[in-house]
């Protein structure tokens, strides 16, 4: 088996790679270590919400191949690590990385590029990945080029994707990053040439710790805006007029995915492994994970005014992906919302078109296949285009919508 790219990780930022790199002419082959992902693949189905099934079938007619096995690695003229990258007990864990690049080194030919998209802390690339690649005799910047590329995907967004996204790259000499920039110019719009592999990683840090700190700072404002019976979506609508030196962010029930939770933990944790402080990115890390917390305070207060109860009370969760319109559930909010909500007494289910399933602590949590207006109260999470909000404000006997986008006498927001 032989190919022009191959892509380690065929998750949501390796599989839209691959299927751009197919579209673009390259013989491609996908390496994921699940079987039951490569299985999939290679049957057609797709396992990544914004690629659909009929794209992998045009991927496996132009020869895109799928597999478990490490080998086209040596017949690559570029390897792309798209693998996920995560937190252990608040510590990046980079094992994923690790183990892709002794499988890439073992199998590593001259000449080639390798590329890492995998989010970490600055130095990852010169530090962990660079070492284990060297280890087999190879020279980077003489045997073969290594450079590193953020990814930049956005789940669920249908205006932006990889081919209009600018693609921030680098290397770890000058030849090595224009092999990169020459690489992701087949594949999308506009190229961006970072000073250096440090400063694209930080670069990547510091687009989610800046979208962390700003929820943060509303989330806040919220709080302290329904202390002093200000209405916060007026105030946010107000802001958002001035056209210049404000970009709006909107409060909610805290933060989800993969990114916006996990990503500045790694800026946060290099700074504090160079004795240097982070406080900001720790700050709205505390803020947006109380938020939760927060909204259950906000039902429980409901209740007891609407309902007369807490304990035993109904609740119905609209919406427990992390984000609109997705079926990820990967640290969504909505997961505290029912530890918190369970801990009163409270009795949860949750609607949601897009998750068949929502297992909390072990527990699944009831689903109901539709809006049930029957509920104590109904607590809006994520908007999702497939609800019909305004019938379900007209149902429900209340509603506490923790996006600002529900209107009625029974709705009360964030």
């Amino acid at each position: 088996m032989s190919a022009d790219l191959v892509v380690v990780g065929l998750g949501y930022v390796g599989l839209p790679l691959a299927r751009r790199a197919s579209g673009a002419g390259l013989a491609v082959v996908g390496v994921d270590t699940d079987p039951d992902v490569v299985a999939g693949l290679r049957a057609g189905r797709s396992h990544v919400q914004d690629t659909a099934p009929a794209e992998i079938g045009t991927m496996l007619a132009r020869g895109f191949t799928a597999t478990t096995s490490f080998a086209a690695v040596s017949t690559a003229d570029t390897v792309v690590i798209c693998v996920p990258t995560g937190l252990v007990d608040g510590e990046p864990d980079l094992r994923a990385v690790m183990a892709a690049a002794h499988a890439v080194a073992e199998r590593l030919r001259p000449g080639s590029l390798v590329v890492l998209e995998s989010t970490s802390y600055p130095g990852t690339t010169e530090e962990v990945l660079l070492p284990i690649l060297e280890s087999t005799g190879l020279v980077a910047g003489v045997d073969f080029n290594l450079g590193y590329s953020p990814e930049r995907i956005d789940p669920g967004n249908g205006e932006y994707v990889l081919e209009n996204t600018p693609k921030v790259v680098s290397g770890l000499t000058p030849v090595c990053a224009k092999r990169c920039a020459a690489f992701y110019e087949v594949l999308v719009d506009s190229v961006v040439v970072a000073a250096g592999l440090r400063e694209a990683e930080t670069a990547k840090l510091l687009e989610n710790s800046y979208r962390l700190v700003n929820i943060a700072l509303v989330n806040e404002l919220a709080v302290f805006c329904n202390r002093l019976g200000i209405d916060v979506w007026d105030v946010l609508r107000c802001s958002a007029t001035k056209p210049f030196g404000f970009h709006p962010f909107t409060p909610g029930p805290g933060v989800g995915g993969h990114c916006i939770p996990v990503d500045p933990r790694y800026l946060a944790n290099r700074a504090r492994a160079e004795g240097l402080p982070c406080s900001m990115v720790t700050a709205a890390q505390e803020v947006n994970a109380g938020m939760p917390g927060y909204v259950v305070r906000r039902a429980r207060d409901i209740l007891a005014r609407e309902a007369g109860r807490v304990f035993g009370a109904r609740v119905l969760l609209l919406g427990v992906t992390y984000k609109p319109n997705i079926a990820d559930l990967r640290q969504s909010p909505a997961t505290g919302v029912v530890r918190q909500l369970r801990s009163l007494g409270v009795e949860v289910a949750y609607h949601d078109p897009h998750a068949d399933r929502f297992t909390v602590d072990g527990v699944p949590v009831h689903r109901e296949s539709t809006v049930d207006s029957s509920a104590d109260l109904v607590v809006l999470l994520q908007p999702h285009d497939r609800v019909d909000l305004a019938a379900v404000a007209r149902g429900a006997k209340a509603v506490l919508d923790t996006r600002g986008v529900m209107e009625g006498d029974n709705v009360e927001r964030l």
